[in-house]
């Protein structure tokens, strides 16, 4: 039996050797005897303390006392879960919340407590089902609880807080209190009761479809929360959702992750982090043994390292903060601000004239110039009963409110809701996952694409297929070379790596992870080299690391050899960059030789051959120096390395990408390449993409430098910034440079990122792209859509589905601005003149839910088509209703209010029919009209409103819906709708009438319009 700190799991060495068959009598009196002994320790110190003399000596809070179970009882421990029924998850949680290093020394480091919750600091938790499981039920889920979502009750009461909705409803119930008053129950609820069952109608269909975008909207941002995060178990590493990380787990992190829960640093070099998510402080923390806390939610800066979890979900103070927040995608967008200003604005046309007819109609009653279904005076003066007047009132007022309700176009906000939702939903099956609203719209004004190379252009399947040693280059990348350079690489590859190798065993295939650059070239070194990773670390001590930037475009290391205690420092990064570190280098042979500019100009010749073949060329650099006097250098060496020779990786480009690229161009749209690379990489992908032409300019002005482009002045800048195609070895700043400047140039850029120092430029584009695969959190967060497959033609697919939505809403704009139109002359028109309005209450309430839900529902949802991409972007300062759509919105208006007038004041003499059949015909008319409109608004441009009509399944529902809909409103809700039911002839003139809208349609298509318009239809009907 042995003593021991709170923090060990106790396997005594001599219970180990008990024998399994003794009596249990005997077990409780050793375990009281040891029990007993040691209070007697615990109460020595506590008997200092109060004395206050002497020194304090520290005590161990209890026993572990392992008992060996039977031997039929006895199972391997590798097949039972870790148990924790002694560990309060709190302790862990406030120690690293509070950075509690007290606490923490306490618990014995973070090694003591990685052996308190099982975890192997090397090979991580065993990541068995049982274990996982055991983790979660001790220790909870890595997922926070979020406030809870608006009932569809919410939604309810929000459409009912429209105060023309009020007005309307009151009016209904004043009408149905008369009515029954003058009536009785039998006949008198007609008039109010089918107000009010319009207006409910209204409210919940309304009410729904925002209830179900906002759920939508919800399960979008559900998945933009669930971040892909590198774990280490049973000795291999995996990338796992977020959600799944546990207590005990350990997360290999890296620039620009996000740190998926609280926990403890356990070994890396160079660790820093941004805490200002979590404390407010913008300056970043260096992270390594003496500061070991890791708060949940905040990013990694720089370095690489792993941590071991020890909170999860609501036990981190991320978590808690997150639970409290309700991320809400369904901001306003800039579109839906412009739209909410025009339906403000047509609000305020609809309500005067709506007072208007209010006004005619109160004057004509009661100067007694209306009559009643009889032919008999409504108004006789003192003669006529008060609630007569009353029931007249109220039935004018209702339709004087409900002339504002189809004038007020609340439907266009609705429009883009219904829209937006259904392209992210649609962009997300195409693999793009939408972050910010605004992004859908604004990318179809997008007229420059700033776009990486590697992983966007190119498939990011990095393979070494040349390598130079000495000044040779050859193809076959298992050459034969001198054992001192040969160990030499070996060591510059297995020392200087975030990736990693795993082998099972012997007969295994090995597992390499990391960036497809550090896979490439540790694959390259086991398989043809015969580097053992292990066996090469195992005889060196790291000292410091470098890790990778996009500034450096290197990293080293600096390690210490323990065997005779040299150091040696290694780079590795761009070719040309290593190269200008050197000032020798080994031949074939393994000769030093010196690096003259002779020799350093043939090497440049080298490099510049192999990069015009698209390979990517990575150089590795080595300096040795004795340890002398003990004191260990604290930074790499930067001159006087040594050449060891280089890889030249191919990266091939992405299928498909040339035909986007030209997609990109025909739709008026310019793809600026901006990478890493060198000039002549960069220039031959270009090339190979189709951004550069072989046979045209390839002048200095379509490819340079990011030094370059950051040395113009800023005049020189503007004037040579649309020349440029390619910028190579270019620094995130010199992005950030070029965002700008063409934004001030008057251009909509897009760009896309995927490093932690890309977020500056993603944040200044006004639509920023981040690769979901490469890209980092930071680069996520700071981005308004992640492409998902990191794929340059899932960018030109956002291009086209932004171009819909545009599209989208001004059909819909044309379609509803035509039906406002008609409505508010007809019904002021006929008001004034005769002092009737020929649409009912009920009759226009139909009207606007087949306008404003079932109208937006069928044009909202149109996918995007190729003739999208042939027309030029919309610029910023665009009007939304463009001269096209003022054409065709007033001719189909006009035609609308001709015939209608027309059926007002000679339906009964052309049809000989009575009023009521007349009212009849004059809305079954009118509706009919919106229905073949609905086809006309499909193409604001082409003749052939049919195209692509069976692509589109939901519009051909909505249509036959809204036919059986007036069917049934006519012929079988006569009371309802204050209709009479029409014979076959009547409903033939009806559809005949309403499919004129057809031919006026296409002949108005062939009325040129001015301007830029003009000049774009000619080039599209050429």
């Amino acid at each position: 039996m042995r003593l021991r700190r709170p923090a060990e799991i106790a396997i005594g060495d001599q219970e180990a050797n008990w024998s399994v068959s003794r009596t249990h009598k005997r077990r409780w009196r050793l375990a009281f005897t040891v029990i007993y002994f040691t209070r007697v320790l615990t109460s020595i110190p506590k008997k200092l303390i109060l004395d206050k003399k002497g020194p304090v000596l520290r005590s161990l809070s209890y026993v572990a006392i392992e008992v060996q179970p039977p031997i039929d009882e006895a199972i391997s421990s590798a097949d039972q879960p870790a148990t924790f029924l002694n560990i309060d998850p709190n302790t862990f949680a406030e120690m690293v919340r509070d950075k509690n290093f007290e606490s923490l020394s306490q618990f014995g480091g973070v090694k003591e407590i990685a052996l308190i919750l099982r975890t192997d600091v090397k090979d991580g938790v065993n990541g068995s089902e049982a274990d996982l499981k055991q983790r979660k039920n001790v220790f909870g889920v890595n997922k926070f609880p979020k406030p809870p979502a608006k009932r569809f009750l919410s939604f309810l009461l929000e459409a009912f807080k429209d105060k023309i909705i009020l007005i309307l409803v009151a009016c209904a119930v004043l009408s149905l209190a008369f009515g029954i008053k003058q009536h009785g129950w039998k006949d008198g609820w007609y008039d109010g009761g089918s107000i009010i069952v319009a207006v409910f109608l209204v409210v919940i269909v309304s009410a729904v479809s925002n209830f179900r975008q906002s759920r939508q909207f919800q399960e979008l941002s559900e998945k933009s929360s669930d971040i892909r995060v590198e774990v280490v178990r049973d000795g291999r590493r995996r990338p796992i959702s977020i959600f799944e990380v546990v207590v005990g787990d350990i997360v290999s992190l890296k620039i620009g992750d996000q740190i998926p829960a609280d926990g403890l640093f356990l070994e890396g070099h160079s660790l820093k982090v941004d805490e200002s998510s979590m404390t407010g402080e913008s300056d970043h923390v260096e992270i390594n043994e003496r500061t070991p806390f890791m708060l949940s939610g905040t990013k990694v800066t720089d370095g690489f390292g792993f941590m071991l979890v020890t909170s999860v979900g609501m036990n981190t103070a991320w978590g808690k903060m997150m639970s409290s927040i309700n991320r809400d995608l369904n901001e306003e967008t800039p579109l839906q601000a412009r739209l909410n200003k025009l339906s403000s604005y047509i609000g305020k046309v609809g309500l005067s004239v709506a007072a208007l007819v209010l006004l005619v109609l109160l004057i004509r009653y009661f100067t007694g110039n209306t009559k009643d279904d009889m032919g008999k005076r409504e108004f006789n003066g003192s003669q006529t009963d008060s609630g007569d007047i009353m029931n007249s009132v109220v039935g004018i007022v209702a339709a004087a409110v409900t002339i504002i309700v189809v004038a007020i176009p609340e439907g266009l906000p609705l429009a883009v809701t219904l829209t937006l939702a259904y392209s992210m939903k649609r962009m997300m099956a195409d693999h793009a996952m939408v972050r910010k609203l605004s992004a859908c719209e604004t990318m179809g004004s997008a007229t420059i694409i700033c776009t990486d190379k590697t992983g966007t252009l190119t498939l990011n399947e990095m393979k070494v297929t040349e390598v130079l040693l000495g000044k040779e280059v050859k193809n076959d990348t298992s050459m034969s070379m001198a054992g001192d350079v040969h160990k030499l690489l070996q060591q510059a590859v297995a020392l200087n790596t975030t990736g990693a190798i795993y082998k099972a065993h012997s007969a295994s295939v090995l597992e390499i992870s990391g960036s497809p650059t550090e896979k490439a070239i540790l694959s390259w070194a086991v398989l043809d080299l015969g580097m053992n990773m292990e066996e090469v670390k195992q005889n060196y001590e790291t000292i410091r690391v470098e890790a990778f930037n996009s500034e450096k475009k290197r990293s080293g290391v600096l390690v210490n050899r323990k065997s005779d205690k040299t150091v040696h420092t290694h780079w590795k990064g761009a070719a040309e960059m290593i190269l200008a570190l050197c000032s020798t280098f080994y031949d074939r042979a393994g000769m030093l030789k010196a690096l003259d500019e002779e020799e350093r100009l043939q090497f440049e010749i080298i490099i510049k051959n192999m990069a015009a073949k698209s390979l990517r060329c990575i150089a590795f650099a080595h300096k040795e120096r004795v340890d002398e006097g003990g004191q260990v250098p604290k930074n790499l060496e930067e001159n006087g390395l040594t050449f060891l020779g280089l890889v030249g990786l191919k990266d091939p480009c992405r299928p498909g990408v040339k035909a986007a690229v030209e997609s990109c161009k025909a739709a008026g749209v310019h793809i600026k390449m901006i990478t890493g690379d060198n000039v002549h990489t960069a220039r031959a992908i270009a090339i190979e993409c189709g951004i550069l032409h072989p046979d045209g300019n390839l002048d200095n002005e379509a490819v340079i430098e990011g030094v370059q482009f950051r040395n113009y002045s800023p005049e020189e800048r503007v004037e040579k910034i649309d020349r440029i195609h390619v910028m190579a070895r270019s620094s995130p700043f010199d992005k950030l440079l070029m965002v700008q400047c063409l934004k001030g140039k008057g251009h909509v850029v897009a760009v896309t990122g995927d490093g932690t120092n890309d977020a500056p430029a993603l944040k200044e584009a006004d639509i920023g792209l981040s690769m979901g695969i490469q890209g980092t959190e930071v680069a996520k967060e700071s981005s308004d859509i992640v492409i998902l497959d990191d794929n340059f033609t899932s960018v030109v697919t956002v291009l086209r589905w932004g171009r819909c939505v545009y599209n989208n809403i001004q059909k819909f704009l044309q379609f509803q601005l035509t039906v406002n139109a008609a409505a508010l002359v007809i019904n002021f028109v006929a008001a004034v003149s005769s002092g009737e309005v020929p649409l009912t209450a009920v009759q226009l309430l139909w009207v606007n839910l087949i306008m404003d839900t079932l109208g937006a529902l069928a044009l909202a949802t149109d996918k995007p088509t190729n003739d999208l991409m042939e027309k030029p972007p919309v610029g910023r300062s665009e009007p939304l209703i463009t001269l096209i759509m003022w054409r065709n919105l007033i001719a189909q208006a006009l035609y609308q209010v001709i015939i209608l007038l027309v059926l007002q004041f000679k339906g009964r003499s052309i049809f000989g029919v009575d009023e009521k059949v007349k009212s009849t015909l004059i809305f079954n008319t009118f509706v009919l009209c919106q229905v073949f409109n609905e086809f006309n608004a499909r193409k604001l441009e082409k003749k052939n409103i049919f195209l692509g009509l069976l692509n589109n399944k939901l519009f051909l529902a909505i249509i036959g819906i809204t036919i059986v809909l007036q069917l049934v409103m006519v012929e079988f809700l006569r009371r309802f709708a204050s209709t009479e039911r029409l014979d076959w002839g009547q409903w033939g003139a009806c559809i005949g009438l309403a499919a004129l809208s057809w031919p006026i349609g296409w002949l108005i298509k062939c009325i040129p319009v001015s301007g830029k318009q003009l000049a774009y239809h000619r080039a599209s009907t050429s």
